[in-house]
């Protein structure tokens, strides 16, 4: 064992060095597999290294919890559908918060143990850090899994309420870093533990994409924290490229809503979107609505589709029907492409986790900033259970809360096709003028079938 420690730190850097690869390979949909294979490599090795340089690890123990975690980690991750693929993640944040505040609380209990400043420091962080994890996925889960007990909160006492919760925090924090008090450390944490809950509470649907990006960097920076408190440095690199990444990610996602980050948090439109007034705007305008086989008739005879999918194709499990539908089109010399906005669904990548699972050619799948020039001269667009990323408010209505956030311009195209169950609101709560133009026909039913027998009417076994 000591002759293995002493290489320890060799492992752990080539550990590291793995995950980078995995951070890269996961930045395209060509790579990511092997950028999987890097993180799982990266994972074994700083498990396996740790087993040799803990000092006295009781193994029984610790076999047999990881035993019990990837048994069901495993089971999960084989019968999970994609529709509950964010709240699982969320989940997972959950747990990483959790076992920060676990291991800050048996540190600080360790008999013999006196905590320097420095250490105090660490805890304190590390354990805040993850108890607000904590609290807020498991809410963050309990909204996209849309659970009773995780309903909006709205009000004017929301904000001095998070503020309150927030200064008594920092203030028995330090009250624990100056005077190693238990009592300040306990409180503390169980008002990071209230606090993580009130400040998701009042978020609404349509920005739960970037709270789950932030909630992964979140539990980054909490197993960051953890590194310090087990001077562990490969907890602490991994830690800091998770937070880190999830950090430029909640970034990118917030420039692709047009918002700031303190916006969203603090003052997110989603919650209050929705309302009877919308409702009875719905029922006064009238829409187009058409069969699958006047669809099938439009793309078929068209030179360029462009599909926008949507959470609606992710909850009819719909990816491999639209893939066979762009075969059957390509086949009549259609050219089509896929339009994906960085925000669509209900987590960051969700439609091209989607379409990959499906084996969509990556060629033929193109972000919002490289499509959107085309969609002018696109003969047909089609919508597949999307609303809020390709609402025209966003560019023409001042007054809409989406205002200037930038969206798929699929109703610049000739003529728009959009399928919906019904002419419900999305998860924003709002309306959309797409569904209302003359270029536009709605086909209602359910995603998957509606696209089988679009299929069926381009084939021509629909006639």
């Amino acid at each position: 064992m000591q002759d293995f420690a002493q290489y320890a730190d060799w492992f752990y850097l080539i550990g590291a060095v793995l995950f980078i690869l995995t951070l890269r390979g996961l930045s395209g949909p060509k790579t990511a597999i092997m950028g999987n294979r890097y993180g799982m490599i990266g994972m074994a090795l700083a498990v396996l290294t740790t087993f040799f340089v803990a000092p006295n690890p009781v193994l029984g123990l610790i076999i047999a919890a990881m035993v019990a975690g990837a048994a069901i980690g495993l089971y999960r991750a084989r019968t999970v559908p994609m529709t509950q693929m964010p709240e699982t993640v969320a989940m997972m944040h959950s747990l990483v918060g959790l076992s920060a505040v676990c291991i800050a609380v048996a540190a600080v209990l360790h008999e013999g143990i006196h905590h320097d400043g420095i250490h105090r420091f660490e805890l304190f962080i590390g354990c805040f850090v993850g108890a607000i994890t904590f609290t807020a996925s498991v809410f963050a889960y309990g909204k996209l899994a849309a659970k009773k007990w995780a309903k909006s909160v709205k009000g004017a006492w929301v904000k001095p309420v998070q503020a309150s919760l927030a200064l008594a925090m920092l203030a028995c924090g330090t009250v624990y870093f100056t005077t190693e008090s238990l009592e300040a450390f306990y409180a503390m944490t169980v008002l990071a533990l209230l606090l993580g809950f009130i400040w998701i509470a009042p978020i609404g649907g349509g920005d739960m994409p970037v709270v789950v990006s932030l909630l992964n960097s979140f539990s980054g920076w909490a197993a960051a924290g953890i590194g310090f408190t087990l001077n562990n440095s490969m907890l602490i690199i991994a830690g800091s490229l998770v937070g880190s990444s999830g950090a430029i990610l909640s970034y990118v996602m917030c420039r692709a809503m047009n918002r700031s980050l303190m916006n969203v948090l603090f003052g997110g439109f989603g919650a209050a979107a929705a309302g009877p007034a919308v409702e009875g705007d719905q029922k006064q305008k009238n829409y187009k609505s058409g069969s699958p086989d006047d669809a099938g008739f439009l793309m078929a005879n068209a030179d360029s589709v462009v599909i926008v999918p949507g959470y609606g194709m992710a909850q009819a499990r719909a990816q491999n029907a639209v893939k066979e539908l762009a075969i059957s089109l390509k086949e009549k010399g259609v050219k089509v492409r896929y339009a994906i906005h960085p925000v669509a669904g209900r987590m960051p990548g969700h439609m091209n986790v989607l379409l990959a699972e499906a084996d969509v050619p990556y060629e033929d799948v193109k972000e919002m900033d490289e499509i959107n020039s085309d969609f002018a001269s696109t003969d047909v667009v089609l919508v597949i259970g999307a609303n809020d990323v390709v609402n025209p408010a966003a560019k023409d209505d001042p007054s809409s809360p989406i205002y200037g956030m930038p969206i798929l311009e699929a109703h610049r195209a000739r003529t728009v096709m959009v399928i919906k169950r019904s002419m419900a609101t999305g998860y924003a709560g709002l309306d959309n003028d797409l569904f209302y133009l003359d270029k536009t026909m709605m086909i209602f039913g359910d995603g998957k079938k509606v696209v089988e027998d679009m299929v069926k009417s381009i084939n021509g076994s629909g006639h």
